[in-house]
């Protein structure tokens, strides 16, 4: 059986993310993204040099997630692939590059956080299970602030 494989990116959120709708309504997450570069020197070290950037682009309830979860500044690892695109605005022929993700991360190297491991509920259930946990957190006071020495999801 062979290994399923796709093209992937890892870097930094640069810009604050943005989540938009496309002409089918879909959702659509976008943020310009950086990755970082390194020189290696004759001596042996390594010299940091300046990042280089690009488009993230994810849809439907992929970018709806990574709306929520991703802020300028989080490191990330992506799946999915690279599309060159072209359109013409304002009489300007407009060309580039984006990576379009399926999957979405933080990068486990570069990033401390909590795993939460309940199953996912979908439908119905889902919705009033979580509706009951929003009311009932409004009413535990323990729930209401986080401790001064939490640590900071994805950041």
């Amino acid at each position: 059986m062979a290994i399923h494989t796709q093209q992937s990116i890892s870097g930094f959120i640069a810009t604050d993310p943005q989540l938009t709708t496309t002409e089918n309504g879909d959702a659509r997450f976008y943020a310009r993204f950086g990755q970082e570069n390194y020189r290696k020197d004759p001596d042996g070290s390594f010299s940091k040099r300046e990042p280089s950037f690009g488009n993230l682009v994810l849809y439907r309830a992929t970018a709806e997630r990574a709306y929520e979860r991703f802020a300028k500044g989080d490191n990330f690892v992506a799946e999915g692939y690279a599309h060159e695109y072209s359109y013409t605005r304002d009489a300007q022929q407009i060309e580039g590059e984006e990576f379009v993700g399926k999957k979405i991360g933080h990068d486990t190297a570069r990033t401390r956080y909590d795993v939460d491991r309940t199953p996912h509920r979908t439908g119905v259930a889902a919705e009033r299970e979580s509706a009951t946990r929003e009311h009932n957190r409004a009413f535990d006071p323990s729930q209401t602030r986080p401790p001064a020495d939490a640590p900071v999801l994805g950041r």
